[in-house]
């Protein structure tokens, strides 16, 4: 389940201290430990904090200022995105708009769906819910259309049969989509779409409660995928996202390969297979 806030920073910040040695920042390494990582004084003695200041802070019970939380996300050995999801969490960023109704897909990023004919991409909106595709994104991955709008979602999907056969390394996937559904929980808390999401992925599997109590966290950005597809065979992938300055909570994910390279053959068989036998969907968010 999301929680609010201050509890939710709480859980991550104790869930990095505990991934850490004292040996990893610096600390004589000591006697065997009852619990993993370090402990609460070892980080606000690094931080140069009082462990009641932490302490307090791990428990929800104080907002920590700007400078504080620097001196914690270098003790804990934060990441870009971990750093980033600490500030929003505590309120260091400014909000972004709530607005919780129907999302639909923004017409210049449908324009843009309708004329990449080559490059399998989708629109990805609030909470990983798939908002729009086109064909050759529904032959590469699965015909949304044929999934019922409540669970045309993207981390539901990744936890499903078919997507743990089509990527190649499927774990790695399904972590860092958990990650990404962490980074939403910190940009829509309280959302009662998420929250639902997040149970039903936790009720019905086990990894995901596993990956998801880890409290790693990831933004979408840029990588590599290779996929075992049943029609094309093996794709190697690159992903890319462009977000929506209109609306930042919709962000246009594509797939490319470079021209030549037996990947990119395969995208174009793929397409003229889609288009002379299936023509999968070309799909919005009603």
């Amino acid at each position: 389940m999301t929680r609010n806030a201050p509890s939710e920073l709480g859980e991550f910040l104790k869930a990095r201290r505990a991934e850490l040695s004292p040996r990893s920042v610096g600390l004589p390494g000591g006697a065997a430990r009852r619990v993993p990582g370090l402990r609460r004084e070892e980080v606000a003695m690094l931080a140069a904090i009082s462990t009641d200041y932490y302490t307090r802070l791990e428990q929800g019970r104080i907002q920590a200022s700007e400078p504080v939380l620097n001196a914690i996300a270098r003790v804990l050995d934060l990441d870009e995105d971990q750093r980033a999801y600490v500030f929003e969490l505590a309120g260091k960023e400014p909000a972004r708009p709530r607005t919780q109704g129907v999302q639909k897909v923004q017409p210049q990023l449908q324009r843009l769906l309708d004329d990449l004919g080559s490059i399998p991409a989708m629109v990805l909106g609030r909470h990983m819910d798939v908002l729009a595709w086109n064909p050759l994104a529904a032959a590469l991955v699965g015909d949304f259309g044929q999934i019922p709008e409540k669970d045309r979602n993207y981390a539901l999907m990744v936890f499903s049969p078919a997507l743990r056969e089509l990527y190649a390394d499927w774990e790695s996937t399904a972590r860092i989509a958990v990650a990404q559904l962490r980074m939403e929980a910190a940009h829509n808390a309280g959302s009662a779409r998420l929250t639902s999401l997040v149970n039903e992925l936790s009720e019905r599997d086990p990894d995901f409660r596993r990956w998801w109590a880890a409290h790693h966290v990831a933004a979408r950005t840029v990588g590599t995928k290779t996929l075992n597809h049943p029609i094309a065979g093996t794709l190697v992938l690159e992903w890319d996202t462009l977000t929506c300055t209109t609306d930042p909570d919709q962000q246009l994910i594509v797939w490319t390969a470079a021209p030549g390279t037996p990947t990119h053959e395969g995208l174009r068989f793929l397409a003229s297979w889609a288009a002379d036998s299936h023509e999968p969907t070309r799909g919005t968010t009603n």
